[in-house]
C-alpha cells in the first residue's frame, strides 16, 4: 500500500473546492474541452448536479464536507493510475483517495479521454 502521511491527508481535508475548482476549470478549457464536460464528469463521481455544485463553491465546503456528502459513484473504484505521486488503487485514506479520483478524471478530461471511457462506463 502507498503511504500518504497524515499531514497529506490533513492538508486534502482542509482544502476548499472552490479554492480547487478554478485549477479545474483553466486546465479543461487550456486543452479545448468545456465546463459542461467537467460538471458532467465532477457529477458521475459525486452525484453533484451544477446547481449543487454552485451552492458547494458558495459556500466554500471542505473537500472533507464535499466527499463526505457526495454520493460516490459505485465504479470509482475502477479509477485507477498515479496521481500526484500516489498510484490511487493503493492510497489508504479515504477521503485522499476520492480527491484523487477527481483530480485523475479531470486530468484524463484534460489529455483528451473519450467521456465514456473517463466515466467508466
Amino acid at each position: 500500500m502507498s503511504t500518504t502521511t497524515p499531514a497529506h491527508d490533513a492538508r486534502v481535508a482542509k482544502l476548499t473546492f472552490a479554492g480547487v475548482y478554478p485549477h479545474y476549470v483553466t486546465k479543461i478549457e487550456k486543452k479545448g474541452r468545456t465546463v459542461a464536460e467537467l460538471h458532467q464528469v465532477i457529477e458521475w463521481l459525486t452525484g453533484y448536479d451544477e446547481a449543487h455544485l454552485t451552492k458547494l463553491i458558495n459556500t466554500k465546503v471542505t473537500f472533507k464536507t464535499f466527499f463526505e456528502n457526495a454520493k460516490l459513484n459505485p465504479n470509482a473504484h475502477l479509477i485507477k493510475g498515479v496521481i500526484c505521486g500516489y498510484r490511487i488503487e493503493d492510497i489508504e485514506t479515504q477521503l485522499t483517495r476520492e480527491a484523487r479520483y477527481l483530480d485523475k478524471l479531470v486530468e484524463e478530461l484534460a489529455r483528451g479521454r473519450k467521456m465514456e471511457k473517463i466515466l467508466r462506463s
